[in-house]
């Protein structure tokens, strides 16, 4: 069953550490610098069994200013938030930044916790209750219990046990389906068994000896063993506090911020599609291209936030945004990110991620372009997932999208996509270009290409009409822009189908196109014709038909010479020499029945039957050999089959 994990948050000092030990029994401090100086560090783990039955994951943060970066980490996987608030010192600067983070992290239920109750008298007690109960107002914690606990003397601990074994009895415990996921945010060594890696469990399952690659480098690991709440195990799914040894990695390849998955669930980028809410609790609005941190998981990354359509935004607003990023990052969207400034350091705001492989840095000096980005933000962040789907096919255009390109922009795998894409399919909002690899594009981008495709053709017979047609990978590279040949493929195909184009070996034209010669173009083919027929086997060479043509452009005489080719009425046997049907014909048959007879032919031998010269019979032999009659062996030829 998926665990539920509850995660603290509250002002430095304010009893966290102790409220769990006073919970679970289990000390999360663990660090000697953390038990000698008394405050949290590095994130704290422990675990609660429920009367209810459920095992109860619990990660504690650190709450000094100074470890905010940690702090966010911790938060980042967390279902229930134990919002600790201690009743001698009340709301604290580090209770309205947990408090704001917890709230851009997406955190939808909770308890508050005034601990240190026994430092207070009741009056007091009762006064930093109500001012608790008026900061939650309005929130995701509004509503929420309120306990007063002392962690010193035990009071108030079992209410806290009763309470949250109430809400995970309601909670609903769907899995996260997807890939396996898990954000690092500690990674050691031990000994004679190599790298460990600890986190919580975001989405999916995994086993033993299965591969992770560890995002966003390209390195792929074997998991070696797994532990949850040390206990090893052979799976572990969503919600799992989790410690993973790794085979076939160092220690130095991972750095916390980096995410295990299977190979082909994430893809790195530095761009992301977010919508951002700016905290009104800042001082001044944020400008564009702010530089900032962005925290996203376990990640801290510097990045700049672009306003898609504005130059600066209040305080307290949300606006469409794309972060850019100086480093990769590999997310879904849907995941949460918190943003700090970068110097001084301040949680100024965060949010949603809403696309996560961007296909470019989006454009916003224009009003038209502004607009747009005002327009696709909605799609993106409620849009449905059909509506999603023909968005990103759009934006990918002519290159379309595979399934698992559409995996990952939606963070959404397996059936649950396929059952996603069945609708717009079968509606004919998409179209299947591929079936092998899943290749998508819209129906509008399909329609287009096929438009493009046509006024290419024609355009093509226009510029050439003495040539049938173009070859086919000529069609596709002069459409000028880059083309996936799937798609390509699909829509000539459909073109094909509906009889609107011809296909004739590798030569493309418009199903209506038919060569015409104008009455010079007639006169000249005749004359070509007549010219080759008077010359015998002794043939001119093609310059030397170029100066006798001379008074029509040389490009002219080629397409000519071309088209006499194509009908059959000329023989191109290299690029300098042309012989008539009524020529080389007699000219090969007299070869094959010479090699019937004596089973072979040299350059000697057919000087002598044809009596031609080594300038005409080498590269008659040599198209004897690309037509495939006749094959060299040394200074020989011999028959590639009976004639």
């Amino acid at each position: 069953m998926r665990e539920i994990v509850l995660g603290t948050a509250g002002h430095v000092d304010h009893g966290k550490t102790s409220f769990i030990r006073a919970l679970t029994g289990i000390e999360t401090d663990r660090l000697k610098e953390e038990i000698k100086r008394g405050i949290t560090i590095e994130l704290g783990f422990a675990y609660l069994d429920l009367p209810c039955g459920h095992r109860l994951g619990i990660v504690d943060v650190p709450g000094h200013e100074r470890f905010v970066k940690t702090m966010v980490s911790g938060v980042s996987g967390i279902d229930i938030l134990a919002f600790i608030i201690a009743a001698d010192e009340g709301i604290m600067p580090q209770t309205i930044e947990h408090f704001e983070i917890c709230r851009l992290m997406g955190i939808r239920q909770g308890v508050v916790i005034i601990t240190k109750k026994d430092l207070v008298d009741p009056d007091w007690l009762e006064m930093v209750t109500e001012e608790v109960a008026e900061f939650c107002a309005g929130s995701f914690l509004e509503g929420a219990p309120i306990i007063p606990v002392s962690s010193t003397t035990g009071e108030g601990i079992e209410l806290v046990l009763a309470t949250i074994d109430g809400i995970v009895r309601k909670h609903d415990f769907h899995e996260v389906f997807g890939p396996f996921r898990l954000s690092v945010d500690r990674v050691f060594a031990m000994k004679g068994f190599g790298a460990v890696v600890t986190g919580t469990s975001i989405s999916g399952r995994t086993i033993l000896g299965e591969d992770l690659r560890i995002y966003p480098t390209d390195k792929v690991a074997k998991i070696r063993g797994i532990q949850v709440h040390s206990q090893a195990v052979n799976e572990v799914e969503a919600g799992h506090r989790t410690a993973i040894n790794l085979q076939g990695v160092d220690v130095a390849d991972i750095e916390r911020g980096m995410v295990l998955a299977p190979p082909g669930a994430l893809q790195a980028n530095y761009m992301l599609d977010c919508q951002f809410i700016y905290l009104a609790s800042n001082p001044k609005p944020l400008k564009h291209r702010a530089r900032v941190r962005v925290h996203l998981g376990t990640a801290e990354i510097i990045g700049r936030v672009s306003l898609l359509d504005r130059d600066e935004l209040e305080a307290g607003s949300e606006a469409a945004i794309q972060l850019l990023l100086e480093e990769t990052a590999s997310v879904w969207p849907g995941d949460r990110y918190v943003i700090r400034s970068y110097s001084p350091l301040a949680t100024i705001g965060g949010g949603m991620v809403l696309g996560n492989v961007s296909p470019r840095k989006r454009k916003r000096l224009q009003e038209k372009d502004r607009e747009y980005n005002r327009q696709i933000m909605p799609i993106l962040k409620d849009g449905t997932i059909e509506e999603k789907v023909l968005f990103l096919l759009k934006e990918s255009g002519e290159l379309g999208l595979t399934a698992d390109d559409l995996a990952i922009r939606l963070g959404l795998f397996g059936k649950h996509l396929k059952k996603a894409l069945n609708d717009p399919i079968s509606t004919k909002k998409i179209v299947v270009v591929d079936s092998a690899s899943q290749r998508y594009v819209s129906v509008e981008v399909a329609e287009k290409m096929k438009g493009m495709l046509v006024s290419h053709l024609t355009g093509y017979h226009r510029s050439n009409p003495l040539q049938t047609g173009i070859v086919k990978e000529e069609l596709r590279t002069g459409l000028g822009r880059k083309v996936d040949p799937k798609v390509f493929q699909y829509c000539l195909n459909e073109l094909l189908r509906k009889g609107v184009a011809v296909q004739e070996e590798s030569l493309v034209r418009m199903a209506g196109h038919q060569v015409a010669l104008k009455a010079d173009e007639e006169q000249l083919r005749r004359d070509l014709d007549a010219w080759y027929r008077s010359k015998g086997l002794s043939t001119p060479t093609i310059k030397e038909t170029m100066d006798h043509f001379g008074e029509y452009p040389p490009q002219l005489v080629k397409e000519v010479l071309d088209l006499l080719v194509r009908d059959g009425q000329l023989f191109k046997v290299s690029e300098s020499l042309y012989y008539t049907k009524e020529l080389i014909e007699p000219l090969i048959a007299s070869v094959l029945q010479h090699m019937e007879k004596h089973g072979e032919i040299d350059a000697p031998s057919f000087k002598e039957l044809t009596g031609l010269t080594r300038k005409f019979s080498i590269p008659i032999l040599e198209y004897l050999d690309r037509v495939k009659i006749t094959m060299r062996i040394g200074d020989k030829r011999i028959l590639r089959k009976k004639s």
